[in-house]
C-alpha cells in the first residue's frame, strides 16, 4: 500500500464529493471507463487484497466520483466487482480469526474497512447513474482466481448478460453483506473504540440513506434488511445511542418513516431481544412539548407512537405513565395518538394471558384506560372526540365483550350524536352485532325458557336408583350438583349477556330519530356521517335502519359543492355520495355471484324500493334512477330483466310488476328509447287485460307512455317546442280510452283515468276529439235508467265490494226541480214511478263519480294544452317573420328607424292579437260557447255541490268537488259566479280529504284569478285551525306559497301563521319557520305585520297561552335587525299600553320590548318618552321584571360605545330613570293595595247589607204566589231561549 486509509477521516471528506481529492484521478467524462474498470476488475478477481493499491483503489473512487458519466451496465459491474471483493475479504478473515495469531487478523484490517467504504459511496453515487442504453453489453469476466486472501466469488456480471440497471434490485444484496460483515469480531481487528464505530457507521449508514427513500422503504425486501443491518449493529456493536439520533431524527425530517421505525424498534425487541433502545425513545417523545402551531412534528410522532403500540404493546404500557402526558398537550395529534394507544394497549390486555393469572391487576388497568378514553369525548377537538369512538368501535369488535363497559360506551356515543362541533355517528356503528331487536329478544325469551326447565329438584335423580351405598348416592349427588351450579352459571350469565344486548339495542334505537333530523343538517360534514351511519346499520340488520334509508333519498335534490373539512380534507358532495351509499346498499355486485344471479339481485333491489313508496320518495327515486342512466351506471341486462319482470306470463305480485315499470319510467326520463323501443309490450300488458285486472299497473304504464315525450324542461320564454305527438288513429289511444271506459268500481280507477288522459293530452295531436269521444260515452252509461228492485235496498243485501271507494248510503227517492232533469233522471226517479212500478229508476252514483272526475280533469289539461296551441302558433308566426326577413334581405338596414319601429310594433300587436284570442276561448267558450260539451256539466257540478243533503254519496261528494274547483280555474266569469260555493264547502264539510283538496284547489284558483281569492282570503286562513293534520299542513304550504310569490296581500291574518310556529307538529312548525325566513327577506314585510300580529296572539279570542306567545316572539323578534325597525316598534308598543286594560297584554308588551335590541340613543330616548304610558303598570311584577332587563341591556350597550360620549351622562340618565321606574312601581303598589282595601270594604258592606235583608224577609210573612199558570210559560219560554243559544 502506498498510501494510509483513515476510515474515520475519508468518510469526512466524502461529505462533499466535489471537493474530494483522489491522487490518481481518472475523469472518465474524457476517456472510456470500460478499460480502466476492467483493470482493476481483473485485479480484485485476482486477489480481493489488490483493493489496497492505490491504483486500484482511485480506479474505483473514479468511477464513483463521476458516477454520472458512467453507464448502467458498468456499475452493475462495479458493485458486482467491490461486493464479490468484499465478500472474499470477509470469508477470509472470518477464517483467519479461528486462529490465535493476532498479526495475521490485522492485515484485514485496511481491506476490511476499504471495501465498506467503497459500497457506502456506491450507495450515494447509484442515484445518479445513466439510463440503460440497449447495444451496452458487458465485457466477459475472466474465471476467478485464487487470491492471497482466499478464492474471490464468482461475479454474478458474468452469469449472465446485463440487460438493464436498476438498483433497487441490488439494494437487498448490498444489505445482506453489511449484515455479512457485522458478524465479524470487531473487537479483535479494531482495538480502539472510535476505529469501530467508524467501521459500524460505515456499515449502518447507507442503511439509514435507503430508508429515506420513500419508494425503496415500499419494498418488503429492501426494510427487512434495512431492520436487520440497524438492529445487528445495536445489538452486537453498541450501536444503540446512535440508533436513537438517528431515529429521532428520521421522524422529525421523513414522516413515511413513522411507521418503519416502529417496526424497527419491534423487530429489535422481538427478534433480538433488545427493548432497551425503544424505551429510551419512548422517554425522549414523552419530555417533548408540542405547540398548537406545530403541525409536521406531531403527527409523524403520532403515527409512531400508534404503530409501535400496536407492534409492541408491552414496551409502551411499562412507559405509558409518561406518554398520558401528552393527553393534555396543545396538540391535537398527539392527544389524537394517546386515544389511539390505549385502545391499543386495552386490545393487548384484554386479549393476553395476564387476565386470567392477575386478573384483579388486569381488570384495573382496563377500568383505568377505559376511564380515560371517555373523559377524552369532552375534549375540545372534534378530531379527539372522532378518535375516540373510532377506538371504541374497535374495542367493540374484540371477541372480549367488557360487560362492564359496553352500556356506558353506548350511552356516551348516544350522548355524542348531539355533539355540534362533531357527529361521529357512523365512527360508532362498527361496535355493531347483528342488531334484529326480535332475533335478541329470540334469544333471550331462548335462555329464560332453558332456565325454567332446568330448576327441578336435585333428589329425583337419585332416588330412582336402589341398592346404591349411601356414600355412592351422596357422590352421585355430588357431582350432579355440580353439573347443575356449572349450568345453573352458565345460563345467568347468557341471560345477562342477553340483557345487555336488549338494553344497547334499544339504546342505539332511540338515538335514530336523532340521526334522521342530522340528515336535514346545514353541516355537511355531519349529513355525510349520518348517511354512512344509516348504510352501516342496515348492514347489521339493525331494525328502524329503512327509515334513515328512505328519508336519505331526499339528499338527491342537494347541491353538490367542494368543502373541505377542519382537518384540510375534501369532503364528497352530498348527491354524489348518496348515489354511493345506494350503490353500495342495492345495485353493486357481491362477489363469487354469477352474472345471471348478479342481475336479478339488482333488479329485484330496484323494484322493491318502490314498495309502499310515498309521492315524495317516488319523485325522489326518479331523480336518482336518472341520474344513474345518465352516467350509464346502469347496465343494459338490468332493464331487458326490468322487462321480463313486467312482461312475464307468470303469475306474479302485483307490486312487483308495478316496481319494474315504474323504474323503467324513470329510466326513460333519461333515456327515451327505453319506453320508444316496447311501446307494443306497454300497450298488451299494461293496457291490456292485466292493466284493466290491476289499474295500479295501468296507471305507472300510462306515466311510462308520457315518457315518449322525453324530459326536456320548457325554458322560460322559448318558442322551442320539442315534444313528440301523434296521429289521433294510434293504437296508444284506442288502449287509453278503453282503460277509461272500462267498467270499474275501484277506488284506484281515478289516478288510471287521470295518468291515461295525462297521456292522452301529452301524446295527441288533437286531444279534444279523444275526449270528447270517451266524455259521450261515460254520459250516456251513467244517466242510462236502470231498474232495480226495492229489496235491494235493504241495508243488509246493501254489500260493498273490497277493491270500491268507501260509499255512503244512497238517498230515498225523491223528485228533483225541474231545471235539473238530467239529474233527475239520472239519480232519483219520480215518485210516481215508484207507486206504479214498485221499482226506482237510478243511475250508478260511482259511474257519475267516474264522469264528473274525467270532465274535470279534462277542463285542466285544456287549458294547458291552449297555452301550448298559443306557443305554437307564436313560434309559427316567429319563423315566418324570419323568412320574410330573409327573403326582404338588405332591404331592411335601408328603411328609416322609425319604419322599423313601427314594424315591431306591428309585431307586438300580433302576438298580442294570439294571446286575446286564446284567453277568449278560455274564458267564453269553455264553459259558456254553445258548441261547449263541457258547458254542459257546469251546472251539474254546481247543483251537485250546493245540494249536499242529496247527494250524500261521499265518493260522489269528492269527485265532484275536485272537478267544481278545477272548472273554477277555466274561466274567471265561472270563478266569480261560484266561488263563494267551494268555500262553503270548505266550511261545512266533515271529510278531511274534501277540505284538503278544497285548500289545494283553492291555491290554484287563486294562481288563475288571484283577485278573486285575494278578496276572499280570511276564508282560507281558517283551514290553519282545521283539526285535521293534513288540511292545516296543505292550508300552510298553499298560504307559503301564495304570500311569498305576491299572489295575495297579507291583510292582518299573519298571526295565524304564528301560531303554527309553535304547533305540536314538528313538520307544521318546520314549514312555519321556512315560511317566516323566507318572508323576512321580502322589504319590511315582516316589520309592516308585527303590531298585527301582536295583537292577533295576545287579546281576544285568538290568543294563545303566555308561553307559546313568548316563544314565538322569540323567533318572529329575530328578523328585527334594522336601528330604524326598533325605534319605530319602540314608540308603538309604548303606546299600545294605554289602550290596554288586561294584565296579560301588559306582560305581552313589556316582553316584546325586551326582545328590541336598544342600542341607539334614540330607541333609550322614545322608551324614556313612553313612561307615561306604563308607569301605572309597573306594580305588575313581571312588566316591572322586563323593564329592569331593557335597563341593563341599555347599560351594557352604553358602557361598550361610551368612547366618544362624556363618562357620567349616560349613566347619569339611566340612573334616574331606574329610579323613576322603582318610584313608579311602589307607588302603584300602593295604589293596590289601597283599592283591595276598599273593595274589601265594599264587599263587607254588601254581606252586612244582605243579613239585613235576610233577617227582615224571615220576619215577613211569606206571600201567597200568584199567576200560577204563568209560570210554567215562563219557565218554557226560558228553556226555549236556552235551546236556541245551545
Amino acid at each position: 500500500m502506498n498510501a494510509t486509509f483513515e476510515l474515520q477521516d475519508e468518510l469526512q471528506s466524502l461529505q462533499d464529493v466535489s471537493s474530494y481529492e483522489i491522487p490518481n484521478e481518472h475523469d472518465v467524462h474524457d476517456t472510456d471507463a470500460a478499460p480502466l474498470l476492467q483493470h482493476a476488475v481483473d485485479r480484485i478477481a485476482h486477489s480481493s487484497d489488490a483493493i489496497i493499491e492505490m491504483e486500484i483503489f482511485d480506479i474505483f473512487r473514479s468511477l464513483l466520483k463521476h458516477a454520472d458519466a458512467v453507464p448502467g451496465p458498468l456499475m452493475s459491474k462495479l458493485l458486482d466487482s467491490i461486493a464479490s471483493g468484499f465478500s472474499a475479504q470477509i470469508d477470509a478473515t472470518m477464517r483467519d480469526s479461528r486462529e490465535d495469531d493476532q498479526q495475521v487478523v490485522m492485515e484485514h484490517k485496511t481491506p476490511l474497512e476499504m471495501y465498506p467504504f467503497l459500497l457506502h459511496w456506491f450507495v450515494s453515487a447509484a442515484e445518479k447513474v445513466k439510463p440503460v442504453v440497449e447495444d451496452d453489453a458487458t465485457q466477459p469476466q475472466p474465471k476467478p482466481r485464487r487470491g492471497r486472501g482466499g478464492k474471490a466469488g464468482t461475479s454474478r456480471a458474468a452469469a449472465k448478460k446485463v440487460e438493464s440497471w436498476t438498483w433497487i434490485d441490488q439494494i437487498p444484496a448490498t444489505l445482506e453483506l453489511f449484515a455479512k460483515a457485522m458478524k465479524l469480531k470487531t473487537h479483535r481487528i479494531w482495538m480502539t473504540s472510535p476505529e469501530r464505530d467508524a467501521f459500524i457507521t460505515c456499515l449502518t449508514r447507507p442503511a439509514y440513506h435507503i430508508a429515506e427513500s420513500e419508494q425503496y422503504m415500499k419494498d418488503a425486501a429492501v426494510k427487512g434488511n434495512v431492520y436487520k443491518v440497524i438492529c445487528i449493529a445495536v445489538k452486537n456493536h453498541g450501536h444503540a445511542l446512535a440508533a436513537q439520533i438517528s431515529i429521532m431524527q428520521c421522524l422529525q425530517y421523513y414522516e413515511h418513516l413513522s411507521e418503519p421505525m416502529a417496526e424497527l424498534l419491534s423487530f429489535l425487541a422481538k427478534d433480538f431481544d433488545h427493548a432497551q433502545l425503544g424505551d429510551e425513545i419512548l422517554r425522549e417523545i414523552a419530555g417533548k412539548t408540542f405547540s398548537a402551531q406545530d403541525t409536521k412534528g406531531p403527527r409523524a410522532f403520532s403515527r409512531f407512537l400508534v404503530k409501535f403500540s400496536e407492534e409492541s404493546p408491552r414496551l409502551v404500557l411499562k412507559q405509558i405513565s409518561i406518554l398520558l402526558g401528552h393527553l393534555d398537550s396543545e396538540s391535537y395529534p398527539m392527544r389524537m395518538a394517546l386515544v389511539e394507544v390505549i385502545g391499543s394497549l386495552i386490545r393487548d390486555l384484554s386479549n393476553s394471558e395476564d387476565i386470567s393469572i392477575d386478573s384483579s391487576q388486569t381488570h384495573k388497568q382496563l377500568n383505568g384506560f377505559f376511564e380515560l378514553l371517555l373523559s377524552r369525548t369532552l375534549d375540545l377537538s372534534s378530531y379527539v372526540r372522532s378518535k375516540v369512538l373510532t377506538t371504541l368501535s374497535k374495542l367493540c369488535e374484540l371477541r372480549v365483550p367488557f360487560p362492564k363497559h359496553r352500556l356506558n360506551i353506548t350511552r356516551h356515543a348516544v350522548a355524542m350524536l348531539e355533539d355540534k362541533g362533531s357527529t361521529h355517528a357512523s365512527m360508532g356503528t362498527h361496535a355493531w352485532w347483528s342488531l334484529n331487536l326480535e332475533k335478541w329478544e329470540g334469544y333471550y325469551e331462548e335462555v329464560k325458557q332453558s332456565w325454567r326447565s332446568w330448576r327441578m329438584p336435585l333428589g329425583k335423580a337419585v332416588e330412582r336408583e336402589e341398592g346404591e351405598t349411601d356414600q355412592e348416592t351422596r357422590t352421585k349427588m355430588e357431582k350432579t350438583e355440580k353439573e347443575k351450579s356449572n349450568e345453573a352459571l352458565h345460563l345467568r350469565l347468557r341471560k345477562k349477556y342477553y340483557v345487555d344486548a336488549l338494553n344497547f339495542i334499544r339504546m342505539i334505537g332511540d338515538s335514530i330519530e336523532v340521526v334522521i333530523q342530522l340528515l336535514g343538517s346545514t353541516n355537511k360534514a355531519e349529513v355525510l356521517e349520518s348517511m354512512e351511519f344509516f348504510k352501516v346499520i342496515n348492514e347489521y340488520e339493525f331494525e328502524g335502519s329503512e327509515a334513515g334509508i328512505k328519508r336519505m333519498l331526499h339528499l338527491i335534490w342537494s347541491k353538490d359543492n367542494n368543502q373541505t373539512s377542519e382537518d384540510g380534507k375534501e369532503l364528497k358532495g352530498v348527491r354524489s355520495r348518496l348515489l354511493e351509499c345506494y350503490r353500495s346498499l342495492y345495485f353493486d355486485p357481491i362477489p363469487d355471484m354469477e352474472p345471471r344471479q348478479q342481475v336479478n339481485r339488482i333488479a329485484k333491489n330496484m323494484i322493491e324500493l318502490t314498495y309502499d313508496a310515498t309521492l315524495a320518495e317516488l319523485t325522489s327515486l326518479e331523480e336518482m334512477m336518472k341520474t344513474m342512466m345518465e352516467e350509464n351506471q346502469v347496465h343494459y341486462d338490468i332493464t331487458n330483466k326490468l322487462w321480463q319482470v313486467y312482461s312475464s306470463p307468470k303469475s306474479l305480485p302485483a307490486c312487483q310488476r308495478r316496481g319494474a315499470i315504474i323504474i323503467l319510467s324513470m329510466f326513460a326520463l333519461a333515456k327515451r328509447s327505453i319506453v320508444s323501443e316496447k311501446v307494443d309490450i306497454l300497450l298488451r300488458v299494461g293496457l291490456g287485460p292485466l292493466g284493466k285486472a290491476d289499474l295500479m299497473l295501468a296507471r305507472y304504464t300510462c306515466v311510462a307512455l308520457q315518457r315518449l315525450n322525453g324530459s326536456a324542461k320548457k325554458v322560460k320564454g322559448s318558442l322551442l317546442n320539442k315534444t313528440l305527438r301523434m296521429e289521433m288513429d294510434n293504437p296508444v289511444f284506442g288502449k287509453l280510452r278503453d282503460a277509461i271506459e272500462h267498467p270499474c268500481r275501484s277506488k284506484e280507477w281515478f289516478g288510471m283515468a287521470e295518468q291515461a288522459i295525462n297521456t292522452i293530452y301529452a301524446l295527441g295531436e288533437h286531444p279534444d276529439e279523444l275526449c270528447d269521444e270517451f266524455i259521450k260515452n261515460l254520459t250516456r252509461r251513467a244517466f242510462t235508467r236502470r231498474p232495480q228492485p226495492q229489496a235491494t235496498r235493504e241495508p243488509a243485501e246493501m254489500e260493498k265490494d273490497a277493491d270500491a271507494m268507501e260509499e255512503d248510503s244512497e238517498p230515498q227517492a225523491s223528485a228533483g226541480p225541474a231545471s235539473h232533469a238530467l239529474v233527475s233522471q239520472g239519480i232519483s226517479a219520480t215518485q210516481e214511478d215508484s207507486q206504479t212500478t214498485g221499482e226506482i229508476d237510478v243511475g250508478d252514483v260511482f259511474q257519475l263519480s267516474q264522469l264528473l272526475f274525467v270532465v274535470g280533469h279534462v277542463a285542466v289539461k285544456h287549458i294547458v294544452f291552449l297555452e301550448l296551441i298559443e306557443r305554437e302558433w307564436k313560434r309559427q308566426k316567429d319563423e315566418k317573420e324570419l323568412a320574410e326577413k330573409l327573403a326582404a334581405g338588405m332591404n331592411l338596414l335601408n328603411k328609416a328607424p322609425k319604419e322599423t319601429e313601427d314594424l315591431d310594433q306591428v309585431t307586438g300587436n300580433a302576438e298580442d292579437e294570439i294571446g286575446e284570442r286564446i284567453a277568449a276561448v278560455r274564458e267564453t267558450e269553455l264553459l259558456y260557447g254553445p258548441q261547449s260539451l263541457l258547458a254542459l256539466y257546469g251546472p251539474l257540478l254546481v247543483h251537485i255541490c250546493g245540494s249536499p243533503h242529496k247527494f250524500k254519496n261521499r265518493t260522489l261528494r269528492a269527485a265532484a268537488t275536485l272537478s267544481f274547483a278545477k272548472f273554477l280555474c277555466v274561466s274567471s266569469q265561472f270563478c266569480d259566479q261560484h266561488h263563494h260555493l267551494l268555500f262553503k264547502i270548505l266550511e261545512t264539510s266533515k271529510d278531511p280529504s274534501i277540505r284538503s283538496n278544497i285548500v289545494i284547489a283553492l291555491g290554484d284558483v287563486a294562481v288563475s284569478f288571484s283577485t278573486i281569492i285575494d278578496e276572499n282570503s280570511n276564508e282560507l286562513y281558517k283551514g290553519l285551525s282545521d283539526d285535521d293534520l293534513v288540511v292545516k299542513k296543505n292550508t300552510l304550504m298553499v298560504l307559503t306559497h301564495l304570500i311569498l310569490n305576491g299572489m295575495i296581500k297579507v291583510k292582518g291574518q299573519l298571526g295565524e301563521m304564528a301560531k303554527c310556529l309553535e304547533d305540536e307538529d314538528p313538520r307544521i312548525s318546520d314549514l312555519a319557520k321556512l315560511f317566516f325566513t323566507e318572508l323576512s327577506t321580502k322589504d319590511n314585510a315582516i316589520y309592516n305585520n308585527l303590531p298585527d300580529v301582536i295583537s292577533h296572539l295576545s287579546s281576544g279570542d285568538h290568543a294563545v297561552e303566555e308561553d307559546v306567545f313568548q316563544n314565538t316572539m322569540l323567533y318572529i323578534f329575530s328578523f328585527i335587525e334594522k336601528e330604524k325597525q326598533a325605534e319605530n316598534i319602540v314608540e308603538k308598543l309604548c303606546q299600545r299600553f294605554r289602550l290596554s286594560e288586561e294584565p296579560r297584554q301588559w306582560r305581552d308588551i313589556a316582553f316584546c320590548l325586551s326582545l328590541l335590541p336598544f342600542k341607539s340613543e334614540r330607541s333609550v330616548k322614545k322608551l324614556i318618552e313612553g313612561l307615561q304610558f306604563y308607569r301605572d303598570k309597573l306594580h305588575v311584577e313581571e312588566v316591572f321584571k322586563r323593564f329592569v332587563e331593557i335597563l341593563q341591556q341599555v347599560l351594557n350597550w352604553f358602557w361598550q360605545a361610551r368612547s366618544n360620549k362624556s363618562a357620567n351622562k349616560p349613566d347619569t340618565e339611566l340612573n334616574e330613570f331606574e329610579s323613576i321606574l322603582e318610584e313608579h312601581k311602589r307607588q302603584g303598589e300602593e295604589d293596590q293595595a289601597f283599592e283591595k282595601r276598599v273593595e274589601g270594604k265594599k264587599v263587607a258592606a254588601k254581606k252586612k247589607a244582605t243579613r239585613r235583608s235576610t233577617r227582615k224577609k224571615v220576619q215577613e210573612p211569606e206571600p201567597e204566589p200568584e199567576h200560577e199558570p204563568s209560570h210554567p210559560r215562563k219557565r218554557a219560554r226560558t228553556q226555549d231561549e236556552d235551546d236556541m243559544y245551545v
